[in-house]
C-alpha cells in the first residue's frame, strides 16, 4: 500500500508538472484579448502573446477553432504559431496596417517594404503550423497592382512612403520598379533566419509571392496546400539565397509558379552573391500555375545543388523551367530531376531559356548567366512541347543529360546554341514536328532515341550547324520516313552507327556528305 501511495504522490507530481509546463508553452492568443469571431483585429493581442513567450524564452502562440482578423505577425526566436484545425487567419486588406515598413526582398532586390503577412528578421527557431488556413485577401493588393498601369493614375500616399525608405535603392535594370513605388507584400517572409518550418497550414490569396524565406538555413515547408486564384506574381513557394532547403508532400495551384528557386535579380543579387543550394524537392503535387518548378529567372547569385523527384505536375503550363537573360550572371548547376509526372502541359515539359528576355549577344562578362550539369531522368510527359534548351551564343547550355524520358506531345525536343547533350532512351512522340531537332550545337549523343508513332513526311532527327555528333542503338518503328535529316553543309564529325534502319525509308537527307554511317 505505501509503494502504490508512492507512485500516486510520484504520477500525479508529474502530471501536474507537465500541465504546468504546457501551460507556460502554449500561449492562447484568446487569453490576450484576441476575438474569434472577425469582430476586432487582433493583432495587438497577438503581439503580445509572442511578446509574453518570447520573455519566457520560448513558446506556442495557440489559436483555437474560430475566425481571426489580424494584421501582420512578427515571429521572434523559438515562436511557433499553432493555427489549429478550424481556425482561420483572415489578414486585413487595409495598406496601412503593413506600415512602417520593414527591411525586405522583392523579386531579387534588397529594399524597404510593406510588412510581410508573417515575418521574422534573424529569428532562429521558428514555425508555423497546424491543420488551420491563413487567408491574405489579396484581391484589394492585385487590383491596386494593375492599377498603376492605368493611364495618368494618381500616385498615392504609399508610393511616396516607400520612395522615402528606398531613395538609394538603385536598380538600373529594372527602373520602373523602384519608381513605381508600390510592391505587394509576401505572404510569408523570414528574412535571415535559421531553422525555419512551415507545416500542415492551407494558404489562400496570398498579396504576392506565398512562402518566400530569404537568406535563411535549414527551411522546411511539408504538408501545405497554397491556393491562390488567377492573380499577379502569386508564386507557391519561393526560397531566395537559402541553403538546406526541404521541400515535400506540398500541393500547389496558384498564379504564377508554383515552387520557384531564386537567388537575387542582376546587379543586386550579384552583390549579395547568396546563393540558393543544397535544396530537395520531392512528393508534391502542382496543378494551375506558369510552372511546376522554376529555377530563375532572378538568379544571379547562383543556384547550385538540387534535387526534384517523386512529383506530379497536372496542367501546368510547364514542368521544370530553368530561365535567365543576358545581364543577370550566376550560375546554375547541380540539378536533378528524377521520377516525375507531367500531365496537360500547356506549354514545354522541360524548358532551358537563357534568352527570357531577348538581346543581342554580348561579350562574356560577370553580367553572362551559365547554365551546366543538369540531368533528368524517369519522366513521363503529355502536352504541347517537349523539350527545348535555347542558349545564347556566347555562353552555351552545357553538359545536360536525359535517361529514360517517354513524352507524347504536339512537338518534339528543341536544341539550340548548347554543348555537350545527352539523350539516353528517350521517347518522343511529337505529332506535328521531327522529334529531335539539333541546332548550334557541339557535342550531341543520340542514344536508343524514338517516336512511338511516327509523323509522315517527318524525320525523326533534324540537324542544323552541328559538330560532333553520336547516333546510336536507335530501332525506329514502322512508318519512319526519314531516320536523319541535314539541313546545311557545315554540320561535321557526325557519326551514325549501331543502329536498326529496317524500318526507315530513308536513312540520310539533305546535305550527307559529312556523315560517317555504318
Amino acid at each position: 500500500m505505501k509503494k502504490l501511495l508512492q507512485l500516486f504522490l510520484a504520477s500525479s507530481i508529474l502530471c501536474f508538472l507537465g500541465n504546468a509546463l504546457f501551460a507556460q508553452q502554449y500561449y492562447n492568443v484568446l487569453n490576450f484579448g484576441a476575438k474569434r469571431d472577425s469582430s476586432k483585429l487582433c493583432t495587438q493581442a497577438i503581439k503580445n502573446a509572442i511578446d509574453a513567450a518570447s520573455k519566457a524564452g520560448g513558446g506556442t502562440i495557440y489559436f483555437p477553432a474560430g475566425k481571426y482578423l489580424t494584421g501582420p505577425i512578427h515571429l521572434k526566436s523559438n515562436i511557433t504559431i499553432f493555427i489549429d484545425a478550424g481556425a482561420e487567419l483572415h489578414f486585413s486588406d487595409d495598406f496601412d496596417n503593413y506600415l512602417p515598413m520593414v527591411e525586405s526582398r522583392w523579386e531579387g532586390t534588397d529594399v524597404q517594404n510593406f510588412s510581410p503577412l508573417f515575418y521574422a528578421y534573424k529569428a532562429e527557431n521558428i514555425a508555423i503550423r497546424g491543420r488551420g488556413i491563413i487567408d491574405g485577401h489579396g484581391k484589394k493588393w492585385w487590383d491596386f497592382h494593375h492599377g498603376l498601369y492605368a493611364k495618368n493614375a494618381p500616385r498615392s500616399k504609399w508610393q511616396d512612403i516607400f520612395a522615402a525608405n528606398n531613395k538609394n535603392v538603385i536598380m538600373p535594370e529594372v527602373p520602373d520598379m523602384i519608381q513605381r513605388g508600390f510592391l505587394r507584400p509576401p505572404f510569408i517572409q523570414p528574412m535571415y533566419c535559421k531553422n525555419v518550418l512551415v507545416e500542415g497550414i492551407t494558404i489562400h490569396n496570398s498579396p504576392f509571392w506565398t512562402v518566400n524565406p530569404e537568406f535563411c538555413e535549414n527551411v522546411t515547408v511539408t504538408g501545405v496546400t497554397i491556393q491562390n486564384p488567377v492573380s499577379p506574381n502569386t508564386d507557391g513557394i519561393n526560397p531566395e539565397s537559402c541553403r538546406y532547403v526541404h521541400i515535400s508532400n506540398c500541393h500547389i495551384s496558384v498564379g504564377d509558379d508554383c515552387i520557384t528557386i531564386k537567388s537575387g535579380k542582376d546587379s543586386a543579387g550579384r552583390k549579395m552573391n547568396v546563393p540558393a543550394e543544397n535544396y530537395t524537392i520531392t512528393n508534391c503535387t502542382m496543378l494551375s500555375g506558369h510552372g511546376g518548378v522554376v529555377i530563375g529567372s532572378e538568379m544571379s547569385g547562383s543556384v547550385k545543388k538540387i534535387a526534384i523527384s517523386n512529383c506530379i505536375f497536372d496542367g501546368t503550363d510547364r514542368g521544370i523551367r530553368i530561365k535567365t537573360a543576358r545581364g543577370r550572371g550566376g550560375v546554375v548547376e547541380d540539378i536533378r530531376v528524377d521520377n516525375i509526372i507531367m500531365k496537360n502541359i500547356r506549354q514545354q515539359a522541360i524548358v532551358f531559356d537563357m534568352q527570357y528576355t531577348k538581346t543581342a549577344p554580348q561579350p562574356v562578362t560577370e553580367k553572362t548567366p551559365i547554365f551546366r550539369d543538369c540531368h533528368f531522368s524517369n519522366i513521363t510527359a503529355d502536352g504541347n512541347e517537349a523539350i527545348l534548351i535555347d542558349g545564347i551564343e556566347e555562353m552555351p547550355v552545357e553538359n545536360v543529360t536525359f535517361h529514360d524520358l517517354r513524352m507524347d506531345m504536339q512537338t518534339g525536343v528543341t536544341v539550340r546554341n548548347a554543348k555537350n547533350i545527352e539523350f539516353h532512351q528517350v521517347a518522343i512522340t511529337a505529332k506535328k514536328t521531327a522529334s529531335f531537332s539539333i541546332e548550334n550545337t557541339a557535342g550531341i549523343e543520340l542514344d536508343g532515341v524514338k517516336t512511338l508513332q511516327p509523323v509522315a513526311g517527318k524525320p525523326l532527327i533534324t540537324m542544323k550547324s552541328v559538330t560532333d555528333a553520336f547516333v546510336h542503338g536507335c530501332s525506329p518503328v514502322k512508318g519512319t520516313d526519314v531516320f536523319l535529316q541535314i539541313n546545311n553543309v557545315d554540320s561535321t564529325e557526325i557519326v551514325i552507327k549501331g543502329n536498326n534502319l529496317k524500318n526507315v525509308k530513308t536513312i540520310l537527307s539533305g546535305d550527307t556528305k559529312n556523315i560517317k554511317a555504318d
